[in-house]
């Protein structure tokens, strides 16, 4: 009997955030019409409700742990994990403002296109990374540039 494998889909892929499969293009199809935009749109509305529950999840067991531990380790332990989840928070917050940056280019008619050269970014890459906005290409020579300013 031959054991069939299942594709384990991470908790973390916001395709299975927003409880969407990947878009299957149809022959001849548009770039960026409107069954397309629905669909980023759909992903990134989840993605950011998500993002927004952690947020307030962890805002509230911050407040629900808060205690004065007379041992100072103890006291330490517990502020460096509200360090930890304050830089967390953070940086969703960050991205819940990337997000609603690309929802208004959605809606505004120029999501999809490099912001640097104009051509498409792509529905895959797009998936992976629904913010981006930059084409695989002018990604790469960013992140070169960035590397040789770091020398």
């Amino acid at each position: 009997m031959k054991k069939e494998k299942k594709r384990k889909i991470s908790s973390l892929s916001i395709l299975a955030i927003a409880g969407v499969k990947s878009y299957q293009e149809k022959p001849d199809e548009q770039y960026m019409n409107s069954e397309q935009l629905n669909h980023f749109r759909k992903i990134l509305r989840a993605w950011k409700d998500q993002l927004q529950k952690e947020i307030d999840r962890g805002l509230t067991n911050m407040q629900d742990e808060t205690s004065n531990f007379p041992d100072p380790i103890d006291r330490a332990s517990q502020e460096e994990e509200f360090s930890l989840e304050l830089r967390t928070r953070d940086r969703e917050n960050k991205i819940i403002k990337k997000i609603e940056k690309t929802l208004k280019k959605v809606e505004g008619g120029d999501f999809g296109y490099c912001d640097s050269c104009g051509i498409e970014i792509g529905l895959r890459r797009l998936e992976a990374r629904p913010t981006a906005d930059l084409c695989i290409d002018c990604k790469t020579i960013a992140e070169i540039r960035e590397k040789q300013r770091a020398y």
